[in-house]
């Protein structure tokens, strides 16, 4: 830790290192660490809607997507990938060196943040483990616009954490944060949040009441270019917030009382034991039953300020609630500008209470990257560690087998394999392959196929991770309320799935918890089974 002090704090001046000098090593950490990811194919949501999004602007200048259906997402991650494809080429590792450096300047922000509220110390340490956190880790090469909103929100909190910011603080604040909402429109809730923060104390403090006005209406501003976007969306679409189908799913069908309950203690549960964050929160709750350490003047060590502190918390509580309400998966990545403020509020109390508050830094990041390796006795979403490598590593090779087996053939499959077999940008295959599409491989999608003729092979895969050894009171998913509130499925085993489609399961892998196998099938035997669902004569499961 001393070293790392040395390194990013010159003890021979009086000012800070400037940010020029730590960017470029935080972005060499980061480019080092993930190395072995850059050239990974894209991922589910990537695949889904982020470049197809981008890659429709880089062809055509079209903000609104048109080859995938628009989620009314703000277009600057769309604007950003297609200049660096337009400098680098339109490949992968291209977009993935691109993101990567979105997370490094994200680091950046918190480390300039940090070290505003507490030290050169604490904010090494803080970056350092907000970088390994596996949900940031993850994110921090995947194109998803998360980690483009958590940089712009941690630049304008770097600016807008303090009791009063300065009318320059507080524009440089309205920008980023501007900047955050046009990456991703739910991060609004944080200057909303602080400005109401603003609005309160203007009646607790009536002598900077003016201030603190001046201050909540520069925090409401970045309000405007969202709405900009939104007036441009309806302009060309008809729709404000995206497609019908995406409003209900994301917006209304969560409108349930039941449902806003079993999604808070989802979302408490990711900002306090997710991913092995019980770790640092642990020890954090620990020391606090410290004393204060003192310094050699005497004087105990400091803390973060009450005053920010109180907007720390204003903060998480806005998010979680919010996200509680909103957003029809409850996924972690939403509340990614949240974690490092929680790494934040750890890190300053060890320092605080603990002499060798080092070594904690040490569990903590031993902690973190266990859990980027070693899956949790929970549910939790392939991408929120490096689950989503084998993932990608399965449908590269059942694809490579389906190509090999049946070749020119009609695929049944699910999405992500369906944009994955026809779109050749995605980086699975070379050119398209004509497919057949079902919604997931629980049971009555597979008897709904056994009715859908012209297919010769079928790439089916675990569409969700399954936490095979938890506890009975660790699977959620087998409770009805998450099938009802949170498109809960359980997808059948392979080997079933071929029985029932009348095919021949001629490969499979696992890895991780996850599966992905390939079934063949017999034409003129299909052609038999097409004729008795015809006529009436085949008896299938119902």
């Amino acid at each position: 830790m001393q070293a790392l002090n040395q390194l990013l704090f010159r003890r021979h001046r009086e000012e800070p290192t400037p940010t020029w000098m730590i960017f470029p090593v935080i972005y060499a950490f980061v480019f080092l660490a993930h190395l072995p990811l850059l050239r990974l194919p894209y991922f589910w949501d990537e695949a889904g809607y982020y470049i197809p999004a981008a890659y429709d602007f880089f062809r055509t200048g079209s903000l609104v997507p048109y080859s995938t259906l628009s989620n009314a997402h703000p277009p600057l991650p769309a604007i950003y990938l297609a200049f660096w494809w337009k400098v680098s080429g339109f490949v992968p590792a291209v977009t993935r060196l691109a993101v990567s450096l979105v997370a490094a300047f994200a680091l950046t922000g918190i480390f300039m943040l940090v070290r505003r509220l507490m030290n050169a110390n604490v904010a090494a340490a803080t970056t350092l483990l907000a970088a390994l956190y596996p949900v940031w880790f993850t994110q921090s090469t995947l194109a998803q616009a998360d980690i483009f909103a958590a940089a712009g929100t941690m630049w304008a909190l770097a600016y807008a954490l303090e009791e009063l910011p300065s009318v320059r603080r507080g524009w440089c604040a309205a920008l980023w944060f501007s900047v955050a909402v046009l990456a991703k429109e739910t991060a609004i809730v944080t200057p909303l949040a602080l400005a109401g923060w603003h609005l309160w104390e203007t009646r607790r403090k009536p002598s900077q009441a003016r201030g603190h006005w001046r201050a909540a209406m520069q925090l409401v501003l970045p309000v405007f270019p969202l709405c900009a976007w939104y007036a441009y969306h309806f302009h060309r679409t008809g729709h404000i917030f995206g497609n019908p189908q995406y409003v209900r799913y994301n917006a209304v069908l969560t409108l349930h009382v039941l449902r806003f309950i079993l999604a808070l203690a989802q979302r408490l549960m990711q900002i306090t034991v997710y991913m092995n964050l019980f770790v640092p929160v642990l020890c954090m709750v620990a020391a606090m039953f410290l004393p204060a350490l003192r310094q050699e003047d005497g004087v105990k060590r400091p803390r973060v300020s009450w005053n920010a502190q109180a907007q720390i918390g204003i903060i998480l509580l806005a998010n979680v609630l919010f996200f509680s309400v909103l957003g029809g998966a409850v996924l972690a990545r939403y509340l990614l500008p949240l974690y490092p403020l929680i790494l934040l509020l750890c890190v300053s109390t060890w320092r605080r209470r603990v002499q060798q508050w080092g070594w904690i830094v040490a569990l903590s990041a031993l902690a973190f990257v266990a859990g980027l390796f070693v899956n949790p006795p929970y549910r939790f979403t392939p991408e929120d560690n490096l689950t989503y490598r084998s993932m990608i590593v399965m449908q590269q090779q059942a694809i490579a087998q389906v190509l090999h087996r049946a070749p020119g053939g009609v695929v049944l499959t699910a999405w992500p394999a369906t944009d994955e077999l026809t779109k050749p940008e995605l980086g699975y295959v070379r050119q398209p392959v004509h497919v057949v599409a079902i919604d997931n491989f629980s049971l009555a999608q597979i008897q709904a196929a056994t009715q859908l003729p012209g297919y010769d092979a079928a790439l089916v895969f675990s569409t969700k991770y399954e936490a095979v050894n938890a506890p009975t009171w660790l699977r959620f998913g087998d409770r009805e309320w998450n099938r009802r509130y949170f498109g809960y499925h359980y997808d059948l085993p392979p080997a079933l799935i071929a029985r029932l489609l009348h095919g021949d399961l001629v490969w499979q892998a696992h890895s991780r918890g996850l599966w992905t196998a390939v079934v063949l099938f017999n034409r003129p035997q299909m052609a038999a089974l097409v004729d008795e669902v015809q006529y009436g004569t085949s008896r299938q499961i119902r």
